[in-house]
């Protein structure tokens, strides 16, 4: 087995919610776990969230769904995106809360439904990403009052800049407002808030907040550190396999891109970008941790390898490495690694692939 994993902190994710749910009580805490957990496990994490007070899941695809059902997850899981006709049967079989946006995809589920069923209808507020114009969203509305086993859900919205367009995301809280208010019969739920609208706009938060990037530790705005506490739930961590002695101006690895300064020790390390550890970080001045130090690539990120410069300190193969998370006084955050990359946390943390296990804490 390779010596290199993302290990995760279930404590965390469990403080996380817990500090959230306090936060926005009494909206209801819905639990984002698509994309693998954001790349931290979704199985894992969602009976953690449940465990420390979530009350929903929410996934992109039905695949993610069936993955929690199958795991013997009972909770209440929404469907973020339309379904394909040949998936209403199984989003009615495993008893998923669809969400609509168009006529087709609710009369793909009208078909399929057997028993009572809540959908929820998505209104586009400024996104114009999916989600139902006014006109379209009442019709949807209307139809489903309409059916004798369907009920509605939900009615909700998504934020794209809430973490910094203030005037823009208050509209968008109030134009879902003024259509709820609108329309009849009322929803079950109301929901507009991610994780930056919870934390920053108490009158987006509704009946529930969907919460992605905070459960795992991330702060999708600086202003989000002044009203909760987090905690990073994810580490990626390897082990020195090799060492070398160089001279001044040997060029390891791929390309030669980069001289050594001086005589150097260079550790080897069993990462790549196979496993999300981006090329372009060996050229931005990306750093591992070893012994708690920042340690600077010696070259470039190759497919299974990475090399750093330990100059004259010492180190021995077996040695921890932290590539992502903290290690004694230093860390390298998920947010670092977003600004070198001109990216985003979201993109980071989803970016580790399936051959680093995952192995969980708490």
């Amino acid at each position: 087995m390779r010596p290199s994993w993302v290990e995760v902190d279930l404590d965390a994710i469990r403080h996380n919610v817990a500090e959230i749910a306090k936060l926005v009580a009494p909206a209801k805490f819905c639990a984002v776990v698509k994309a693998d957990g954001y790349g931290h496990g979704d199985v894992p994490v969602a009976e953690a969230a449940l465990g420390a007070g979530a009350d929903w899941l929410a996934v992109a695809t039905v695949g993610e769904a069936v993955r929690l059902r199958e795991a013997g997850i009972e909770a209440p899981i929404l469907l973020l995106s339309e379904v394909a006709e040949e998936d209403a049967a199984s989003v009615v079989a495993q008893s998923l809360t669809p969400t609509v946006y168009s006529l087709p995809a609710l009369e793909a589920i009208s078909a399929a439904v057997t028993a009572p069923l809540a959908v929820q209808v998505k209104l586009d507020t400024g996104m114009h990403r999916v989600g139902a114009d006014l006109e379209t969203a009442s019709d949807l509305v209307t139809r489903i009052a309409d059916h004798e086993l369907l009920e509605l859900g939900g009615i909700w919205t998504h934020f794209p800049s809430a973490e910094g367009e203030t005037d823009f995301t208050e509209g968008q809280v109030k134009q879902l407002s003024e259509f709820v208010a609108g329309v009849g019969p009322s929803p079950k739920l109301v929901h507009a808030a991610n994780s930056a609208g919870a934390l920053l706009y108490p009158d987006a938060r509704f009946d529930m907040v969907r919460i992605g990037l905070a459960m795992y530790g991330c702060l999708p705005s600086p202003a989000c550190g002044d009203v909760v506490s987090l905690q990073p739930a994810m580490r990626v961590v390897s082990k020195v396999v090799h060492i070398k002695r160089l001279p001044a101006g040997a060029r390891p690895t791929y390309g030669r891109i980069r001289p050594l300064e001086r005589e150097s020790t260079v550790a080897t390390i069993p990462i790549g970008y196979a496993d999300g550890i981006t090329r372009r970080l060996a050229k931005i001045g990306g750093a591992v941790l070893i012994g708690g130090v920042r340690r600077p690539y010696a070259g470039i990120v190759t497919m299974d390898q990475i090399v750093v410069d330990m100059g004259d300190d010492p180190v021995e193969v077996g040695d921890q490495v932290v590539l992502l998370g903290a290690q004694g006084d230093e860390e390298i955050s998920a947010d670092e690694w977003a600004e070198r990359l001109d990216s985003v946390s979201w993109e980071i943390l989803c970016g580790f692939g399936p051959r680093l296990p995952r192995r969980y804490r708490g």
